[in-house]
């Protein structure tokens, strides 16, 4: 019976959402947005988390801040992300449901959310935990770099290749 609503709604989405050029061109501009959001953000903190480590600045508490600053507008842009892609899926449920592309990018964001959290934590432990914080937050950095991209191309090949 649940089931049998959500496709009824997805399917009334989906047709409005085809049918209406401009709600089309918003969800678009909202995903693509909150990702540029996020994912610059994510990626500025990243930098600055590699420049200090490679200084191995004593306790980079302007990097610190900046991380947990950061923190916020990826957040944010998150959100924005996960809530345009809903409607973007729903859209177009049949092809999304079926999709091993589509699978793997969310498999990646969730990797992202749960590197998120590591960096997170360990941006909040590294003034009294310098060494191992410090080398929670380089590897974290790697891994979200590479994640943001990858998560990114994987998103841009879904619409061409399925």
């Amino acid at each position: 019976m649940m089931m049998a609503m959500l496709r009824d709604v997805a399917t009334t989405w989906g047709s409005f959402y085809s049918n209406h050029a401009a709600m089309r061109t918003l969800i678009a501009f909202a995903h693509v947005g909150g990702l540029v959001a996020a994912g610059g953000a994510s990626m500025m903190a990243d930098r600055e988390i590699l420049s200090a480590y490679q200084r191995r600045e004593q306790g980079g508490a302007v990097v610190l801040n900046t991380v947990r600053k950061t923190h916020r507008v990826v957040l944010a842009g998150l959100t924005v992300v996960i809530a345009s892609g809903v409607l973007l899926f729903a859209a177009d449920l049949d092809t999304y449901l079926w999709s091993k592309l589509f699978w793997i990018k969310m498999a990646l964001v969730v990797a992202l959310m749960i590197n998120g959290a590591v960096l997170t934590r360990a941006g909040r432990q590294a003034p009294s935990h310098h060494d191992h914080s410090w080398e929670t937050l380089h590897w974290t950095a790697i891994a979200s770099l590479s994640l943001w991209f990858l998560t990114t191309f994987i998103g841009t090949a879904l619409p061409n290749i399925g």
